[in-house]
């Protein structure tokens, strides 16, 4: 089959990237393939589903056009700053133009060693494979930026961690895997040429409309802080958890990347950690804004350079661009909460109204996704309220708050049908809750059973759907399935 490669990272200059290729792994075995995306990038499904294909995702075979690179990184690690990380599991094999007109990356994940591996191995393991295969089409189903799996293979070998696990390799796809740590590479080593062609190939390729400004460097910045503080919202509004928002995590491209010991919360807490390198809670659910703030200053500080020849002018201007970032996802944020309390005009007593939910929530530890899922049901009329107060530890904690968000509902313009309807469409019923997605690793990883991880990939492909015969999946876990932690898997 053809993969019709055009790439553009590969053409900029060497010391961007390293050339290797993938090592071939021993008897690979096809996990899935994600037959839409497949279409979507102009691919044959049921052709990569075969032998020839599962050689592909594998690394063993490598397509024709394909130009299979490292890239280069550096970044600040829980805000320690590492000079040098780079692809050390990761090959990216080329460029697609989707049928869209969008260029794609097609990475392969897990395929072996490369310059940058640190020592490392260079392999995935089962278990991270199928929590990145699940929650990245998870995002993308409830319409969150994200990067994307293709497919996954198992590899016949095993990979050594605390202990020996079944190896795999999922193949990645994105707008592009250029992140803040990979112009700290370049800044970090004064080398102000190679992070203006990077600045450009970006500005090209994800903000076009910089490159007609006035000041290039400046819009991009300012396009890059807006990009982050509303994929920042998206994530509070579905109480998801990076884990790892390292600055070599965080795309240029205003995508999700990168899921390590990412979770979604069950009950609501917003100090709530899940990453267990996380010891001191830098990247807990509260955290996420202002770390992406911080993150966007480590890239300001990158593009001073290029922003001014004077150097006061040029902080001037990064400062300005900065600013805006809480702003900007304040206001996403709070219009994020007022369509999951189907508030579809302002109000002033909104924020107040919105926050003192989330402290009585805090308090009883109400389950973030099942209580807006109810009150999407409990709007369309005053006899589905009987269904929330179960999920407060003191049921009665929510009465005076649910009749003040009747009063502040009859405002609002509109039957209150379309307004469920409404809200029900922004308020998933599924996510993929950390118990479920443990489930299918330990099937896949201990009995070699791959069903549970394909009717949970068939549950979550409609989020906000009612699905009957799948109700039991919207329930949080009970006492012994709950997850504490969840790792890294390098």
């Amino acid at each position: 089959m053809d993969f019709p490669f055009d790439n553009s990272y590969a053409r900029l200059p060497e010391r961007f990237f390293a050339r290797v290729s993938p090592t071939p792994v021993a008897a690979p075995r096809l996990i899935g393939v994600n037959a839409p995306l497949a279409v979507e990038l102009g691919l044959d499904p049921e052709w990569l589903a075969g032998e020839e294909g599962v050689q592909v995702l594998a690394g063993n075979r490598v397509p024709e056009a394909a130009e299979p690179i490292a890239t280069a990184y550096a970044g600040h690690q829980f805000g320690q700053f590492v000079p040098q990380l780079g692809d050390g599991r990761a090959i990216l094999l080329g460029e697609l133009i989707d049928r869209g007109g969008v260029r794609r990356d097609v990475q392969l994940k897990g395929p072996g060693r490369t310059p940058f591996s640190r020592g490392g191995d260079g392999r995935a393991a089962l278990g991270p494979v199928l929590r990145e295969y699940v929650v990245s089409e998870a995002m993308a189903a409830l319409g969150i930026p994200t990067t994307r799996t293709l497919g996954a293979v198992t590899t016949g070998e095993g990979v050594v961690r605390e202990r020996m696990l079944p190896g795999a390799v999922l193949t990645r796809v994105a707008s592009s895997h250029i992140r803040v740590g990979t112009f700290q590479f370049f800044s970090s080593r004064g080398d102000t040429e190679g992070v203006r062609v990077l600045a450009d190939h970006v500005i090209a390729r994800h903000y076009p409309d910089a490159a007609d400004a006035a000041r290039p460097y400046h819009a991009f910045l300012v396009a890059v802080v807006g990009a982050q503080a509303a994929l920042i919202a998206q994530w509070q509004m579905v109480g998801f958890i990076h884990g790892v928002m390292n600055t070599d995590n965080s795309s240029v491209a205003g995508e999700t990347i990168d899921y390590g010991p990412c979770a979604f919360m069950d009950e609501y807490d917003p100090e709530t950690v899940f990453s267990s390198i996380d010891r001191f809670g830098r990247y807990a659910y509260f955290q996420q804004p202002g770390i992406a703030g911080w993150n966007m200053a480590r890239l300001a500080e990158c593009l001073l350079p290029l922003l001014s020849e004077d150097l006061e002018a040029a902080v001037a201007e990064a400062n300005e661009s900065l600013a805006a970032f809480m702003p900007a996802f304040e206001r996403a944020y709070q219009q994020g909460l007022n369509r999951k309390l189907g508030l579809l005009t302002a109000r002033d007593e909104d924020p107040a109204l919105a926050g003192d939910l989330l402290q009585v929530m805090a308090e009883n530890r109400a389950d973030w996704t099942l209580t807006f899922r109810r009150l999407s049901e409990a709007s369309a009329s005053e006899d589905g309220d009987a269904a929330l107060p179960s999920l407060f530890v003191e049921p009665s904690a929510i009465d005076a708050w649910l009749a003040r968000w009747r009063e502040r509902l009859a405002k609002e313009p509109g039957d209150p049908t379309s307004r469920s309807a409404a809200m029900l469409a922004t308020n998933p019923a599924y996510v993929p809750r950390n118990h479920r997605v443990e489930a299918v690793i330990r099937a896949a990883e201990d009995k070699g059973d791959l069903s549970p991880f394909a009717e949970l990939m068939t549950v979550l492909s409609k989020p906000y759907d009612s699905q009957p015969a799948f109700a039991h999946y919207t329930e949080p876990p009970a006492e012994h399935e709950r997850v504490h932690r969840t790792f890294c898997g390098t």
